[in-house]
């Protein structure tokens, strides 16, 4: 019933027209493009930018249950496209900071671009952005929650944490939600190697510590911890600043079915 009402809703609220963004007609900026979607009838109530994985783009983004779920609720969407980083098999994909690794584009200062010009172009906010993402692009979320924090107001990276070395330090808190399928194989939560170890996926574990000595989280157990079905959650939000929850499901690599229901919820009780 909820699919049905929802598809009735877009009939009568479909995404805004406009000049470039569509799934066939992305919109220019220096260094790439960008998809979006905007909301149709009174005030958008902010921004959504979701980062593909490996080899995936940002337009197929755009069917995704975050894209349905931002406009829904009133949210401008954007699916940017990432693009090929030297000596890896993927020819879209992002800059994500680990060893040995060299890229085309600084993907930090595209995505700056990318809501700039989203915002004089199509009114999407600046002032209210979660900035979620998948696997690969979920470590970019990692990366710009820690070098570029005040490009979004919160962090949902899916399946990808820092990768090798992790940093040391970041620039200031954040409210972070990770989320990580407890049979992973290909990100697994404690990472694997790539090139004969010249290359590691990042401990998620660790990740987390990195985070909460950011944070100024006073313990390393979390204040609460729940069990809902086939999810299982880890709250620190007692730290000095910011926040991070952490939620585990039974699944592979991806996002559990009505994620995006749950990072939305999570991201207005902020």
């Amino acid at each position: 019933m909820r699919a049905l009402a929802f598809g009735l809703m877009m009939l009568v609220f479909p995404a805004h027209a406009q000049d470039c963004g569509g799934a066939k007609n992305p919109c220019q900026v220096e260094g790439g493009s960008y998809h979006i979607m905007i909301p149709e009838g009174g005030a958008v109530s902010g921004t959504v930018m979701h980062l593909h994985g490996a080899g995936a783009s940002g337009k197929g983004t755009l069917k995704a249950g975050v894209a349905k779920q931002a406009i829904n609720r009133g949210y401008a969407f954007i699916g940017p496209n990432g693009i090929h980083p030297e000596r890896t098999r993927f020819k879209k994909n992002w800059s994500v900071r680990a060893n040995g690794s060299t890229f085309v584009r600084d993907d930090i200062a595209f995505l700056e671009r990318v809501l700039a010009d989203a915002e004089a172009r199509h009114g999407a906010p600046r002032d209210n952005v979660l900035l979620s993402g998948f696997s690969r692009g979920g470590s970019m979320v990692w990366d710009i929650a820690c070098y570029a924090p005040d490009m979004a107001t919160a962090f949902a990276p899916i399946a990808g944490a820092f990768w090798d070395d992790l940093p040391e330090d970041c620039e200031r808190p954040v409210d972070l939600f990770h989320t990580h399928g407890w049979d992973d194989r290909t990100v697994p939560l404690e990472g694997r190697s790539f090139r004969g170890g010249e290359v590691v996926q990042g401990d998620v574990w660790a990740s987390l510590f990195v985070l909460r000595k950011v944070n100024g989280c006073a313990a390393r157990q979390p204040e609460r911890s729940a069990i809902k079905g086939d999810r299982w959650w880890r709250y620190w939000t007692d730290c000095a600043a910011g926040s991070i929850t952490l939620m585990l499901h039974s699944g592979k690599h991806g996002p559990p079915k009505g994620w995006s229901v749950d990072v939305f919820e999570w991201f207005e009780g902020l």
